[in-house]
């Protein structure tokens, strides 16, 4: 899966590593002849280099990075609340990371990628990660209490010309937190689209 680099700082042995939009820290060290990258040792180039993609294999494993802040946690839902919207293909914001968690009940996850994801979360404490903008549907097996945790991407403010200090370091804000545009009587996605007919959130006409 192919995320932005937002910026780049060292690690204790003076590599250099890239820092991307999905909170996650790749290294990108020139060792020739076997990784061959001249353009991480040049200020101007690896400046440049800033919103490329790179491959991030950590988002295909969906392993949560360490550069999180949880923003909220979702109603806790039943098989019956559950909103539809859940049910089908749908993705979170760009720089948001959930955590699906089972509080009791089975839950099936489905999630594209390369490789996909198709799990079954089994019991109270059982949790799946689901990484930014990446497809995916939660299916309640049976009786089910669910919720969703919902982070953001945020890297700590590095000090100035302190050991691994990051390299012109971007603030982020709140992400555009997609549970938090979802009805949650009818489940829709309030983006600019219609409730579904009978919501009784709905505007008249």
């Amino acid at each position: 899966m192919e995320r932005a680099i937002t910026g780049f700082h060292r690690d204790e042995a003076g590599d250099w590593v890239a820092e991307l939009s999905c909170g996650h820290d790749q290294h990108v060290r020139h060792r020739p002849p076997f990784q061959l990258r001249p353009w991480v040792l040049d200020d101007a180039e690896r400046h440049a280099r800033r919103g490329s993609p790179l491959d991030c294999p950590l988002c295909d494993r969906a392993e949560l990075p360490a550069a999180l802040r949880l923003v909220r946690t979702s109603p806790e839902w039943t098989e019956s609340s559950l909103p539809a919207a859940l049910q089908r293909r749908h993705r979170l914001a760009p720089g948001t990371w959930g955590r699906l968690a089972v509080r009791a009940g089975r839950v099936r996850f489905v999630a594209e990628g390369s490789p996909g994801l198709d799990v079954e979360l089994v019991g109270a404490g059982a949790v799946q990660a689901v990484a930014p903008e990446v497809p995916h549907e939660i299916h309640p097996l049976g009786a089910v209490r669910v919720a969703i945790e919902f982070f953001a991407v945020e890297r700590a403010t590095a000090q100035a010309g302190a050991p691994g200090a990051a390299e012109g370091g971007d603030e982020g804000g709140d992400p555009a937190c997609w549970a938090g545009v979802l009805c949650p009587e009818c489940g829709a996605v309030l983006d600019g689209s219609a409730h579904r007919p009978g919501c009784p959130t709905a505007s008249p006409g």
